[in-house]
């Protein structure tokens, strides 16, 4: 194991060393990188992160706690964002977008967990091929529905405009997004940690069985939990619309963002899932910045080496069965 950890090491020491010759001086290497490094970008980098963990945060519930390799969330995501567009566009509503959002793909969650995956339970290959399967459907009604165009949700008009942030004038919507991260995070944290449904979950995790015994519903309890994931996908859906924009082929995108941040936090940690939203938002927007066309390296090459020496992720544990 030890000699395989080596030639990993040395094997992206050498990929490093590629990288480094796309530069023609070391001075172009330092000026690009100072230059990528301004508050805006890392503003960016943070708001995009903002939005990566509302997204990711509700794939660690599912994936991370539940164990259930949900790889319709991408599309649900995406879907989130087409019903939130049109609710916000009937109604002129930015909130009612999100609830409307929120709401439908908690149905459809509702309609995968208890009408599909209640029968693959513990058979991850079969979850796999059946939420893959699932979201090529919810793929080809949405190209139905609202085709190939690329639409935006509409910005409310208190979050239009821009503010100066550290000297920087800046969009005021993507400080949104920051702040909805954030609350977010801390909603989830009190939820998980403070909260009898919180000791439900991770006590249900650890021993589905114990629980059940106890008088509790557990698969209720876990049907509550697939739902609030599912919902945070919707309302990524509606947030990302408003500045990513809603397009087919959003949801891959997104999809392997979150499977990257997951894999990085280590299975069930939503401390790991927000770092591993700043490492993957901040490393992605300087990454376009430096070289566009090694952005994906970027990230996926420091997360090949973490894998080695870490294979549980940075904040993963080992689970006895």
């Amino acid at each position: 194991m030890k000699s395989f950890r080596i030639l990993y090491g040395l094997i992206f020491a050498a990929l490093l060393v590629v990288v480094a010759s796309y530069f023609t001086s070391i001075v172009e290497f330092v000026r690009v990188v100072y230059l990528s490094m301004s508050t805006f970008q890392l503003l960016n980098g943070l708001t995009y992160a903002a939005l990566l963990f509302v997204v990711a945060s509700g794939f660690t519930l599912i994936f991370g706690l539940l164990r259930i390799v949900n790889l319709a969330h991408g599309a649900l995501y995406l879907l989130g964002g087409y019903v939130g567009f049109t609710v916000a566009t009937k109604t002129g509503s930015f909130v009612l977008g999100g609830l409307g959002a929120m709401a439908a793909i908690a149905a459809i969650g509702f309609v995968l967990d208890q009408g599909l995956l209640r029968f693959v339970r513990g058979n991850e290959l079969r979850q796999v091929l059946l939420t893959l399967g699932f979201a090529f459907v919810l793929n080809d009604l949405m190209l139905v529905i609202w085709g190939g165009d690329s639409f935006t949700v509409p910005i409310p008009q208190l979050l239009k405009g821009g503010m100066r942030v550290f000297g920087t004038f800046y969009p005021t919507y993507r400080l949104f997004v920051l702040a909805m991260g954030i609350v977010v995070f801390a909603g989830l944290w009190l939820l998980l940690n403070h909260t009898r449904l919180g000791a439900l979950i991770r006590a249900g995790v650890d021993d589905a069985e114990m629980v059940e015994a106890s008088g509790v519903n557990i698969r209720r309890v876990f049907l509550v939990t697939f739902l609030l994931g599912s919902a945070l996908a919707g309302l990524g859906g509606l947030m990302g619309g408003a500045f990513l924009s809603l397009y087919p082929s959003a949801d891959a995108e997104i999809l392997v963002f979150s499977l990257a941040i997951v894999i990085i936090a280590g299975r069930g940690s939503l401390v790991g899932a927000g770092v591993g939203s700043l490492l993957v938002g901040l490393l992605n927007t300087f990454g376009q910045v430096i070289r566009p066309e090694l952005a994906y390296f970027v990230i996926f090459g420091p997360m090949a080496l973490l894998l080695a020496f870490r294979p549980l992720g940075l904040f993963g544990r080992a689970t006895t069965t």
